[in-house]
């Protein structure tokens, strides 16, 4: 018994140490966590790479609601996929990856083991930068072409802030410089993080790429005009229409997915916009189309003689349903002189956004009949769009563009619809003409293009311009779409104000007024009532 005692002692005395010196700190245990999410996304997005079926693009998959410590995961995700390639060399040239090891996919027991590995480790990474001419890591991860960083854009939502309000504002954290093509958009740092910024959590400024604000400013919509956005969600395009018309006119914002509808309902409503009506193809039992028509009657009144009707008002129709299955010779669309349409395609062009060149398969270069097949029913899909956009009676401006940089979606398919658009009395314009970059040389025509590089741009988009001359236009065409706009963002023509209705002047208490005449007959009538 006695020489048990002093070994009780001990183990009792290690229990009492142990808990204080093995509990890893905050600090150690945020990281900790940080590496095994980081290592979840990374076997998802490299899985689904290899595969080619990708389950969501890196950015999805780092702030999906199951990732806590999102901030350290994209950091760690993003810095091990620049180094990937840096990475399996140095295993392979180390050979620490035995038979025994590969494909393990427990996170602790491998971290471990490559820890006991570090010295040889060590050793390959020395004989590698060796081999290459350079001094360090840094050095080689430079050697990618794509190494360097894109900055931040954000674009100025002007229904809410004006420009300088916004620059003052964001200087407080940031550098920030205007863009000198595109207006009110500001140029930040790269890797700036503004997703919790007071001026983006409250609508006043939205995330968005210089080559995608491009789009609307080639559309050139002017105030008061009726425009279609054509493919919509989830909404950076619809609003930068509705700040290019100085909140005044109607916008037809056209969405098929339920889900990105309700999206866009949510950034139209951030953004500040006066009105949506959401029209469905299939729509609820509560709809305005149902809305009795005395009723209708009565909001028409009283938006006419609200004093609200004096300031700007850009309507915004949400409309889910399919863009294809609009008629072009439906009244509603009479007087629509604009379309947007930036159609769903391929993403090849947002690579820096997605960091879909981060992937094996982008430096690989990679491509096979799968790819082709799905580049050509797109691309058969986007000459249907704008060959349906190219018919509507009333339109002269119509934008198509793409976030791709093949050809096949881009000017083949503009070259496919020449003979439609000319029939139409359509020709090609050339937007921004101080921009470098040009279409491919796949048509005659095709200088009037518009294209960003990937590399240099560090975003690859498309832009075609259709413009049409002498369109027959209504007398009244041209009045403020405030005189021609009703309360659910119908347009209608313009006609003098009828007197004001008795019942809705009681109801408003705005009688007498100078904007109404009543009858002399009904005015009696009122007074003797001591209105």
């Amino acid at each position: 018994m006695a020489r048990r005692k002093p070994i009780i002692a001990q183990r009792s005395l290690a229990k009492e140490r142990k808990p204080e010196e093995m509990r890893p700190s905050n600090a150690e245990r945020s990281a900790y966590f940080a590496r095994r999410e980081a290592a979840k996304v990374l076997r998802s997005t490299l899985q689904g790479d290899a595969r080619r079926r990708a389950v969501g693009s890196i950015k999805s998959l780092v702030y999906s609601p199951s990732i806590r410590n999102k901030k350290a995961t994209f950091a760690l995700v993003c810095q091990t996929l620049k180094r990937l390639s840096i990475i399996k060399d140095v295993m392979e040239e180390a050979n620490v990856l035995s038979a025994k090891w590969k494909g393990v996919s427990l996170y602790g027991d491998a971290e471990k083991y490559l820890m006991l590995k570090k010295d040889a480790l060590h050793s390959a990474l020395s004989r590698i930068l060796s081999r290459k001419g350079v001094k360090n890591v840094e050095d080689l991860v430079a050697l990618d072409k794509f190494s360097e960083q894109k900055p931040r854009y954000v674009r100025v939502n002007t229904l809410k802030i004006d420009t300088e309000n916004a620059i003052r504002e964001l200087r407080q954290e940031y550098e920030v410089q205007k863009d000198d093509m595109v207006p009110d958009l500001l140029i930040l740092p790269p890797g700036a993080d503004l997703h919790k910024h007071p001026l983006v959590t409250n609508g006043s400024i939205f995330l968005q790429g210089k080559a995608s604000s491009m789009a609307a400013v080639a559309l050139g919509p002017k105030p008061g005009w009726e425009v279609i956005d054509a493919c919509s969600a989830p909404g950076n395009k619809t609003l930068h229409l509705a700040s290019l018309m100085k909140g005044k006119g109607k916008i037809i914002a056209c969405e098929l997915n339920e889900e990105r509808v309700k999206r866009l309902k949510y950034n139209v409503k951030l953004a500040g916009a006066t009105s949506i009506l959401c029209v469905s193809s299939c729509p609820p039992p509560i709809c305005i189309r149902k809305i009795p028509d005395k009723l209708k009657i009565l909001l028409d009144e009283i938006m006419r003689i609200s004093p609200m009707r004096s300031k700007p008002s850009i309507y915004v129709e949400v409309k889910h349903g399919d863009f294809l299955k609009l008629d072009p010779n439906d009244p509603s669309y009479s007087k629509v002189r604009a379309i947007l349409l930036d159609p769903s395609c391929s993403g090849s062009g947002t690579a820096f956004e997605r960091l879909d060149h981060l992937l094996p398969s982008h430096s690989a270069g990679h491509s096979d009949h799968a790819d082709v097949r799905r580049l050509q029913k797109l691309a058969g899909f986007q000459k249907k769009v704008l060959e349906h956009a190219l018919s509507f009676p009333a339109v002269e401006r119509i934008v198509y563009s793409t976030c791709s940089i093949h050809q096949i979606e881009n000017e083949d398919v503009v070259s496919s619809v020449m003979h439609l658009a000319s029939s139409h009395g359509f020709q090609l314009a050339t937007s921004f003409p101080q921009w470098p970059r040009r279409g491919l040389p796949a048509f005659d025509g095709s200088e009037h293009l518009l294209r960003t590089d990937l590399t240099t741009d560090k975003e690859g988009f498309f832009i075609a311009l259709f413009v049409r001359k002498g369109v027959q236009k209504p007398k009244d065409y041209e009045r403020n779409a405030e005189d021609h706009t009703d309360i659910a963002g119908r347009t209608k023509a313009y006609k003098p104000r009828k007197p004001l209705n008795i019942f809705i002047a009681k109801m408003l208490k705005v009688f007498p007024h100078p904007h109404f005449k009543l009858p002399r007959k009904k005015t009696m009538e009122l007074i003797s009532q001591d209105i």
